[in-house]
């Protein structure tokens, strides 16, 4: 469901930006509901999906959310796999650098505690620890937490598309209404004739709110069988 991703979130926030968010104001999307249809439609397209943190700052917000996200094959978050864990972090100097290694197990987990005893036992004697634990002030910035519905990003779109005339019309005429771009479209095999039919989108840069406006437009309209599938592109 997200939550421990959700934690690793708030804290690196702190960390990088002098700002922890409250963990319920924080969006958050796990891969509960996530389908093996749509991590086969990602693998078509190129992409692996991966259940990604993202925390950035523009002016005085700070944008933290968790989301499972299409990431393309060749990059390096797509390919961190089983126990192991990766944080990606971009420097206005240093461009792209990433951190890597096991987030959990017996041995990972234990040398962490360890470490950790280590270190408060070394403030109970000498009053020190290896690293000052807490959040930056920062008093020159009061950050605030971007609005889940204003940030933007690529989307992959699945709908199961009512096989009718104009039913592909009003699906694009209603993403087009709200300033929703799409970079790529395809339709998928169809299981027998009459039978809701797969569309897979993929779009430009969107505002979340717009997107959201869309979609449920089109959930209204009646042209799609059940919930369109929304999830975040690298």
């Amino acid at each position: 469901d997200g939550c421990d991703t959700a934690h690793k979130a708030c804290i690196l926030s702190a960390l990088a930006y002098g700002f922890q968010p409250q963990l319920d104001k924080v969006q958050v999307e796990g891969i509960r509901s996530l389908s093996g249809t749509d991590v086969k439609y990602a693998a078509e397209l190129g992409y692996r999906i991966k259940l990604l943190a993202c925390i950035a700052k523009d002016g005085n917000e700070v944008e933290v959310g968790v989301h499972p996200t299409l990431i393309p094959l060749g990059h390096m978050l797509a390919n961190v796999n089983d126990a192991f864990n990766a944080a990606m972090v971009k420097g206005d100097m240093s461009d792209y650098t990433m951190y890597y290694g096991r987030g959990a197990g017996r041995a990972p987990t234990a040398s962490t505690v360890v470490g950790d005893i280590g270190d408060i036992a070394r403030r109970l004697a000498h009053g020190e620890t290896r690293y000052q634990r807490g959040i930056p002030n920062y008093a020159e910035e009061q950050a605030s937490l971007r609005k889940a519905g204003d940030i933007s990003s690529k989307f992959y779109l699945r709908f199961m598309l009512i096989d009718r005339p104009g039913a592909m019309g009003i699906l694009a005429t209603a993403l087009g209404k709200y300033g929703v771009s799409i970079s790529a479209l395809s339709q998928k095999d169809v299981n027998g004739e009459g039978e809701p039919v797969p569309v897979v989108a993929m779009t430009h840069m969107a505002k979340t709110s717009n997107l959201d406006e869309a979609l449920a437009e089109i959930a209204k309209s009646g042209v799609i069988s059940e919930e369109p599938v929304k999830l975040r592109v690298l």
